[in-house]
């Protein structure tokens, strides 16, 4: 629209944490302005979340416009379950993100060494262990993916029996992520694991590029940003959780 912004004042967003609703930060951002967004919004009500909500359409399509062609998105969301049923959220919001021209670059899990729910003996569901991660790109994505899976065959031969192409010792990783989570103390309901932050970070930016969070809560993608030499912005409606994100990356940058 005519009342975007033409540049004017976005170096005060860059590198800051923004106590407000991630709407009022994306609308002084310029179109095509972010390299990669890294966020897990609260989602339907397995997050108390200060008794704030937002608008997932609205976020979306301002995410849509702020981000750069080959940019991504990694959306990490869950399901809660309500008289028997998934709520199926997590399905609907990538759908929708498709609508308003996303890719859905890929689907991905982020299967947790622990679970909040357990289920009973005498329960008719498998415990809950994972999340989905929802890899949405504008365009083609610049990638650069992780290669640390072992490969058994790696030095021998190739099939027409010469050394000209020996296999690799390492291969991409599956998209199936296996993350350690703990609370590391941080005085959130449900804080960021920092590997898996850090990982995505590595997997689709650059060094130097800008790394978004429109929900930052505890601030660990921002955290993260800084130690693999990224820029980063954070929105966070929560003024406790922004002194929290200020405090955590004031501790990791003092280290």
């Amino acid at each position: 629209s005519s009342n975007r912004p033409k540049g004017r004042g976005l170096m005060t967003l860059i590198n800051q944490f923004h106590a407000e609703n991630c709407l009022a930060t994306m609308e002084r951002m310029v179109d095509g302005f972010i390299d990669l967004t890294v966020t897990s919004p609260p989602y339907d009500d397995l997050r108390t979340y200060n008794g704030y909500s937002f608008d997932f359409e609205e976020i979306a399509k301002e995410l849509y416009r702020v981000t750069k062609e080959s940019g991504v998105l990694v959306w990490i969301v869950g399901d809660s379950v309500k008289n028997g049923s998934e709520s199926g959220t997590s399905f609907k919001q990538a759908l929708y993100f498709k609508k308003i021209g996303f890719n859905l670059h890929d689907t991905m899990i982020f299967e947790k060494n622990s679970s909040t729910y357990c289920a009973r003996p005498d329960s008719n569901r498998y415990t809950q262990i994972f999340e989905y991660m929802f890899i949405l790109s504008k365009g083609k994505p610049k990638a650069n993916l992780i290669c640390d899976k072992a490969n058994k065959w790696a030095g021998h031969k190739d099939w027409s029996g010469k050394m000209k192409n020996p296999v690799r010792q390492y291969s991409p990783r599956t998209n199936i992520w296996r993350v350690i989570t703990s609370f590391n103390g941080v005085k959130h309901p449900a804080p960021f694991p920092e590997q898996l932050a850090a990982d995505h970070i590595l997997s689709w930016s650059n060094e130097g590029e800008l790394i978004y969070d429109p929900f930052m809560g505890s601030g660990t993608t921002a955290k993260m940003a800084v130690k693999l030499k990224r820029n980063f912005i954070g929105s966070e409606i929560s003024p406790d959780y922004v002194e929290l994100s200020r405090e955590r990356l004031r501790l990791s940058t003092n280290d």
